[in-house]
């Protein structure tokens, strides 16, 4: 009996030997399409910046303006001042936006406009390999603006505990929570005019995810609901991280966010491989 072995990746000599993250997790060659991504917006940059100033000029806003209006904010017993209490929250919603634009509006570009996702299953890249690569990049571009907001909130002092540090890792998990889910939801999409529902989706999310009040404000048939939205386990999260409130409720808000990246990393390869396999 003989054995053939199977050629290299013509772009990329020797990498089907390399063990990373991406491999185990089933994209051998993910990191090529996030090199392509890179190397596309090395000259486009300035449009990364575009999702960025929506949630910092509501900071900037609130702390000029409204926190002179509103007194300390009651959270677990404690009072904090309203720029501490919503600042974090924008950064969550920052978060949620870096994600959320390319892996729903550049996504659906590629996809059903310019048909990048051909051309690349067209190489040895696979449907986990496009999946994949385009996630870490939505999760890239919504570290970036997470970490670029944590910095402005230190600049401007709505930073209140040294535990602030793990606003970034909570936000990036927010990105990927919502990158995923994004993902899976452009797949679904038949025309640009289908997004008007991811614009109709983001207004309550944004506004009713006590950011900019306490959850006790709502009437409680809507605190139910708003415990159930995404973007409410992110800002709870790092909110916590901020003002240094940690307790066990915590993980619960973890894991939902996990579920949702593993749910829609695996609903994105299947359509992705419906669409896109003969």
């Amino acid at each position: 009996m003989t054995t053939t072995e199977s050629p290299p990746h013509p772009m990329a000599p020797g990498l089907a030997l390399r063990i990373t993250p991406l491999a185990v997790l089933g994209g051998r060659y993910a990191s090529r399409v996030l090199e392509r991504n890179l190397l596309v917006y090395r000259r486009s940059w300035i449009f990364i910046l575009s999702g960025f100033f929506e949630p910092l000029f509501y900071l900037l806003s609130i702390g000029i303006g409204l926190s002179h209006l509103v007194g300390p904010i009651p959270v677990n017993g404690r009072l904090f001042a309203y720029t501490a209490f919503v600042a974090p929250g924008l950064l969550a919603s920052s978060a949620m936006n870096g994600a959320m634009i390319d892996s729903t509006f550049l996504v659906f570009m590629k996809l059903k406009i310019a048909k990048t996702y051909d051309a690349m299953l067209a190489t040895p890249l696979s449907v986990g390999d496009v999946a994949l690569g385009e996630l870490s990049w939505c999760v890239i571009r919504g570290s970036l603006y997470s970490g670029a907001f944590l910095s402005i909130m230190a600049a401007l002092g709505y930073v209140v505990s040294p535990w602030a540090a793990l606003c970034w890792p909570a936000a990036i998990l927010v990105s990927l929570a919502f990158a995923s889910a994004g993902m899976a939801g452009t797949t679904y999409m038949r025309t640009w005019q289908d997004f008007d529902i991811v614009s109709l989706a983001f207004i309550p999310l944004f506004l009713f995810s006590a950011t900019f009040y306490p959850l006790t404000v709502f009437p409680g048939w809507l605190q139910a609901v708003v415990r159930c939205t995404p973007l409410y386990q992110g800002v709870v999260l790092v909110r916590a991280a901020d003002l240094g409130l940690f307790n066990w409720v915590l993980l619960l808000h973890v894991a939902y966010l996990l579920a949702m990246a593993m749910a829609g990393v695996a609903i994105t390869r299947r359509r992705l491989g419906r669409l896109l396999l003969p």
